[in-house]
This record gives C-alpha cells, structure tokens and sequence, in this order.
C-alpha cells in the first residue's frame, strides 16, 4: 500500500488557482510596457504569498503557486524546451459549454532543433514556492505538462524531418529531457511532481482519435504508446519524488474539449502507467462511471475529481460522499482522494466562478474528507 503520509492527499488539488484582479491588471500593464519585468515578478511574488496562505487557512496538505507566473498550463513549459520554438500560425482547439462552442488559441510551435534541457524548468518559481510555504506544513507540488501533450498539441507536422527523421529519435530525446527534469527537480527538494495530460482523457473521446487519424496516427493505440513514453521518464525517478498524472478533458474558460468514460484507456492506463496516483475528472456525466476503476492495482492512489472549477455552485458533503462510497466499490476507499476536477484558472482568464466560491469548494473538499477518512 502506498504510504499515506505522502502525496497525493485526502483532500487536495491540482494546481491552477484564479488569478487575483492585481495581478491580471500587472500583466496588462507589462504587456503594454507600462511596467517593468521586476515590477510584475514584485506582484506575483505578493500573489503568490497570499494564495499559499489561502491554501493554508482551508486546511489542505499541498501547496501551488497556482501556476500564477503562467499564461497557460502547459504552453510556457513546452516553449521552454531546447528544440522547441514558436511558430507563425496558431493552433486552435474548439471547446463546448453549455452556452455553444469557444475557441482555445495559442501560437503554435515548431520542433526545429534537438530537444534537450539544460536547467529545470520552473525552477526558480518552484524555489520561490518552497520559501512561501516554509513553517506552514504544506507539502510544493510542481505541476507540468505531460510529454505525451509536446507531440498530441502539434502533432507530426510539427517535428522537422530534417532535425528527426525517425520520430523514436524525437521519442529518445524527449522522455531523456523530461527524466533530467524530474531528477533536477528533485534535487531542489521537490518532492510532489504532477503531469497534467489531457491527451490520455481525450482519446476516450472517438473524434479524438478520428482527429488523430488525420494526422497519419493510430488513435485506437496511441494512448498505449504515450504511457510506454512515459514510463520511460519514470524508469529511474527519484524514490523520494512523487509523481502524479491529472486527467481532464479540456478547460478553457468552464468550457471542455472532449467527452466520454475512462473505459478505452482505463486497462492500460491504471494498468501500466507507472506513476504513483491518478488525477481523475468525474464532476458530471462527460466523465462516465466509476467502473473502470476496478483496473486500479493496489498501492496506487486515485484522486476522484469530484467537486467542478466549471462553475462556482456548491456540491454538497452527502453528495460527494455518495459518489465515493459508488467508486469504492471498484476500488478500496482507502486508495481514494478526493480533489477538483480540474484547475480553477488552466489559463490566465480562469473559469467562470469567483474567489470565494473557489475557497468554499476546496474548503468542502477538505471538511468531507475529514469525515470520510478522520
């Protein structure tokens, strides 16, 4: 069984958090050149000691910058990369809500070079993370987008076949600069790494996979070949870091990308993946059932998304607590977690809801988990 008194927690989170008014007006202003670099880091500094207090005052056991130096969860990362470059154009991702379809845009982005990583990404923010949480008993958790999101973002078409001819070249490179990075990470004492990959809860979806298709790729086994990747990253990690997988299905502004249960992927994925707890989205219906769960082995954790960052009305303790007691009939209850299903601010816009609601949802998450679980 997994020890306890390590990550994932009872009741935790997965990272992003709504960014305060402040310091969405400091990045305008610095966009607009109306301040300087050492100005906005000030602010963020500032926001980033008030939301881990936040974190504190509710009662949970993990602590994020929630991502709050970011524009988005996974682009800055990705950027970071040696190899990996901006590129003209844009990559467009529609997304749903119950209003109709937005778009999700980014620049795009180009493998033009080997990919290799000469220091950690993220980090010196991680450093100031360890500072802000010293003497609150909050476990820093880092969260960075999985490997698996550098190819299904871009797809082929963005690896020039001129810098890798043979995509398992790409694949080498790829899971070695993602191995250095857990290992330099850990070094600075991280302790609680999370990676976040929307791809392995997207190809449940059949127009995911139909999309995957057109790009040349076997959708019906494309998630098994991203956890073989992946599991080469976490071959040799560090036995003292702890490393998560978060799952969902898009979330742009409470809008989603993708829909259906676990059932394609569960076998291989809670299976083979070899990481020590899975991050699931189980707020409504787009999730499907609990059944897929049974595939979950022992001493692997199960964090049930069950509480949504889509919109700012409160589940309630009864409601959440039924919907543990159904998964645990799939698997032990003591192997689950319970958390959000996904960030409250994925992107520097955030959802739809207000602070307050955010606090009152990670509050209910941690007053039901103590009655659940002491």
């Amino acid at each position: 069984m997994t020890d306890l008194g390590r990550p994932p927690y009872r009741a935790d989170h997965v990272g992003s958090l709504l960014r305060p008014e402040r310091l969405l007006n400091a990045r305008r202003q610095h966009a607009a050149g109306e301040i300087d670099a050492a100005t906005l880091r000030g602010i963020e500094d500032e926001a980033i000691r008030d939301v881990v207090a936040m974190q504190r005052d509710v009662g949970l056991n993990t602590a994020t910058d929630g991502e709050f130096r970011r524009t988005s969860w996974h682009m800055d990362f990705i950027y970071e990369l040696d190899g990996v470059h901006r590129a003209d154009g844009e990559i467009k991702v529609p997304m749903h809500n119950q209003d109709g379809v937005v778009e999700f845009t980014s620049a795009a982005m180009a493998i033009d070079g080997k990919i290799g990583l000469e220091r950690p990404i993220f980090g010196e923010p991680f450093r100031f993370l360890q500072s802000a949480a010293a003497g609150t008993g909050l476990t820093p958790k880092l969260t960075i987008p999985s490997p698996s999101m550098v190819h299904y973002r871009g797809g082929p078409a963005a690896i020039d076949p001129q810098v890798y001819p043979d995509e398992e070249m790409f694949w080498m490179d790829l899971t070695a600069a993602y191995a250095k990075q857990l290992r330099m990470m850990a070094d600075l004492g991280c302790e609680y790494l999370q990676l976040d990959d929307v791809s392995l809860a997207y190809l449940n979806d059949p127009r995911q996979r139909e999309r995957v298709a057109t790009w040349g790729g076997d959708g019906e086994h494309l998630h098994e070949h991203y956890i073989r990747q992946l599991n080469r990253v976490l071959e040799d990690k560090p036995a003292e870091l702890t490393v998560t997988t978060h799952m969902c299905r898009g979330n742009f502004q409470s809008s989603w990308a993708a829909e259906g249960g676990y059932d394609f992927v569960a076998e291989a994925l809670f299976g083979q993946l070899a990481v020590d707890g899975f991050f699931l989205e189980y707020d409504d219906e787009r999730s499907g059932t609990f059944e897929p769960l049974r595939f979950v082995p022992p001493g692997k954790k199960v964090v049930l998304g069950l509480v949504t960052t889509k919109r700012g009305d409160l589940e309630t303790k009864d409601e959440l607590k039924r919907r543990v007691e159904e998964a645990s009939r799939y698997v032990p209850i003591e192997q689950i977690c319970i958390s959000p299903q996904c960030g409250f601010s994925s992107t520097v816009e955030g959802n739809n809801l207000s602070y307050d609601e955010q606090v009152a949802k990670l509050s209910l998450l941690v007053e039901t988990a103590a009655e659940i679980w002491g």
